[in-house]
This record gives structure tokens, C-alpha cells and sequence, in this order.
């Protein structure tokens, strides 16, 4: 059986559960993930190597600055006998790179968006570098493979200087389920929104375009799904604009689930950030593709490599309030349009980004990689 250790500084954050929906469908390889931090999502049996206290943050401060692995994960690799790491974000490469180099087995990297995207990774400083900057180059010469959430990531990748050779397009996947009882269309005046409540995620220009909507469609309103910074500036901003906005903070799957089915629309607003952050692929998307809720986004980043407008969905420019405005209205008004939307949205999304072939299409690849280098050897 092949071992594969997936690094993330922060194992099961809550919002990164499309992280360990990549290895669902593993059969023929296991998977150990490490990090320096639990999160709420975390698997039991995950390797944290910054135990509590100030001990343990001595020791995640010297793993990650210095790259001393600690003692337990130098035994857990030995034991275990690792035959490839796999490192989620940019970030996570780096970190994982002294790993890599110490047991002698191949690195691979996936880029999700932010990481590649915000210019502040790769921008020079007058003073200390951060850890990603110092061991770029070095991360992506020892990388085997570079992969790219989205064709987006891949482009982005390729402009900052990576070797295109080394950089290769795998989506995610989601969950879909086997039948979907599709809410009435009509039922819902209820815009949804799920997500990071930061810059990019638009959640600004999503509460202007309701405002205008709203002069329309008095009855349209308006929840999010999520927090983040930004959530206390958008509450007062929401308060100002007299739109009608619950903000229900993170839920559960089955809960974001719920609050799709519930609603008219999911609004995906993202646009490219002050510094360059922008989005890799939302995964919310093809989850409200796969329930047949109807998506209205912009054509930002790699939503147009998911969302085909007027097929699939409908796409506005980025940062068009007057646009999401008129799109959200259309969905509303116009029935037949949100059926015909939401039945080839399903369609597509099962044809391709079921997390069951995606990740079967991961495991392959990794194993792939693994058995060149025994080959090579």
C-alpha cells in the first residue's frame, strides 16, 4: 500500500473541507495528514506537530522558520514509510519541503487561488522575507508536479515564473447526490451567499446589487453563509441599506445544504482584491449545481471554467453592481430560464467535478509519480 502524507499548516479548518474530500476515493494508497494546528475538522488520527503551551509553540516556530522536523514526525515517516507528500497551498509547499528532502521521496504541491494569485507572495521586501519567499525557488525545483485548482491558477502560476512543464490543471470535486429533489422554482424571494467574508469574496458589491434589486422586488433577501473579517463592516453596511440580511455565520454541511435548497439563488460576487488576491475555483458553486440551485456569478478568476454563461448560469462583470443587480432580477422574473439554468448546471456538474472521479483521478496521478521515482531509482 502507498503512503502519502498530506501537509496543511492548519489541518481541518473549518472552512477547507474540500481539502480532505480530494482524498475520498483512495483505495490503493493511505493517507496521513500533518500540520502544526488542529482544526474543528480535523481527522483523528491527524499528526499535529506543535504540541500546547510554549513549548509547542517554540517548536512550530523552529519547524517552520528553521525547518527542524520534530522527532515524532522523523519517526511517523520512518515508520509509516512514506512514499510521497502531497502539500496543500503554496504556503504548505514550502513547509513541506524540508520534510520532502530529509526522507527522500517526491513532493507534490497543489496552488488554490489566494496563494498564487496575491502579489505579496512574490513581491521582494526590504526586510525579512517571508518563509514561502526564501524557499520558492527551491520548493519549485524539488516539486515533481505543481498542481493548479483551476486553468486561472495555472495561468497565474506561469506569469509569476514557474515552469510550465512542472504545472498541471486538477479541479475539485464535490459531492453529489444521487437524486436531487429540486426545490419549485418561484418558492424562494432568498439570495444566498456563502463564503470568507473578505475582500474578494464581493459580499460589498452583492449588498448594493440587492439594493437596487429590491426597488424592483421588495420582497427579495438576503443570507450569508460564513465569517471572516469584513463581517462586522458588512453588518453596518447591510443595516444602512435597508436590505433585509441575516448572517448566520459557519454552518454545517448538511446546513449550508439546507440553506441552498431554501433558496432562489446562490450569489457568488468575487472579484480580485486590493494586492491581487482573487479566487482559484469556489467549490460552492458546483455545490449548488449539484442541488439544482441556480448560480449567478462573475466572471472572475476560474468561474467561467465551471459557470458557462446562460448555459449553466449567468455571469456579470466583476464589481457591476447595476449587472448582479439585473441578473439576480432575471432569475427571479423569468422561470423557465432558472429551470433550463439548473438542469444543465446538474448536468454538468456530475460530468465533471464528482469528488468520487476527481479523486480517483488524484490517487492515480500520485501513484503515478510514485512509481516513476521507484523506477528512476
Amino acid at each position: 500500500m502507498t503512503r502519502i502524507l498530506v501537509y496543511r499548516d492548519t489541518v481541518g479548518a473549518r472552512s477547507e473541507g474540500f481539502i480532505q474530500r480530494q482524498y475520498k476515493a483512495f483505495k490503493r494508497a493511505e493517507v496521513l495528514f500533518v500540520g502544526t494546528k488542529r482544526g474543528p475538522q480535523a481527522p483523528r488520527n491527524a499528526l499535529i506537530l506543535a504540541a500546547p503551551g510554549i513549548f509547542g509553540a517554540l517548536s512550530r516556530l523552529s519547524f517552520r522558520q528553521l525547518g527542524r522536523i520534530p522527532g515524532k514526525l522523523k519517526r511517523a515517516v520512518a515508520k509509516q514509510k512514506i512514499d510521497l507528500i502531497h502539500a496543500q497551498f503554496g504556503l504548505g509547499g514550502a513547509l513541506a519541503l524540508p520534510i520532502a528532502q530529509q526522507a527522500g521521496v517526491p513532493l507534490v504541491v497543489t496552488f488554490h487561488g489566494g496563494d498564487a494569485a496575491k502579489d505579496k507572495h512574490f513581491e521582494r521586501r526590504a526586510g525579512l522575507a517571508t518563509i514561502f519567499q526564501r524557499r520558492r525557488d527551491a520548493m519549485v525545483e524539488a516539486a515533481d508536479t505543481i498542481l493548479c485548482v483551476s486553468q486561472f491558477v495555472r495561468e497565474r502560476l506561469i506569469a509569476r515564473g514557474f515552469p510550465p512543464a512542472k504545472l498541471q490543471t486538477h479541479y475539485l470535486g464535490i459531492d453529489i447526490p444521487a437524486e436531487v429533489a429540486l426545490p419549485a422554482l418561484g418558492a424562494s424571494t432568498n439570495v444566498l451567499f456563502v463564503g470568507r467574508l473578505v475582500e474578494k469574496k464581493g459580499v460589498d458589491i452583492l449588498l448594493d446589487a440587492m439594493a437596487q434589486a429590491r426597488i424592483a422586488e421588495p420582497a427579495l433577501t438576503l443570507t450569508v453563509v460564513g465569517d471572516g473579517p469584513l463581517r462586522a463592516d458588512l453588518q453596518h453596511r447591510a443595516a444602512r441599506s435597508g436590505v433585509p440580511v441575516e448572517f448566520r455565520g459557519w454552518l454545517k454541511p448538511k446546513e449550508v445544504q439546507a440553506a441552498m435548497r431554501r433558496a432562489l439563488l446562490l450569489a457568488v460576487p468575487s472579484r480580485t482584491a486590493e494586492g491581487g488576491d482573487a479566487e482559484g475555483l469556489p467549490t460552492v458553486i458546483m455545490e449548488a449545481m449539484a442541488l439544482g440551485v441556480p448560480v449567478v456569478a462573475t466572471d472572475h478568476a476560474g468561474i467561467p471554467e465551471v459557470i458557462s454563461d446562460g448555459v449553466t448560469g449567468l455571469l456579470v462583470t466583476e464589481g457591476n453592481v447595476a449587472a448582479l443587480s439585473q441578473a439576480i432580477l432575471k432569475i427571479h422574473g423569468d422561470r423557465e430560464l432558472a429551470g433550463r439554468l439548473r438542469g444543465e448546471a446538474y448536468a454538468d456538474v456530475r460530468a465533471r467535478f464528482d469528488a468520487e472521479r476527481q479523486s480517483a483521478l488524484l490517487e492515480q496521478l500520485l501513484l503515478d509519480i510514485v512509481a516513476r521515482r521507484t523506477k528512476s531509482s
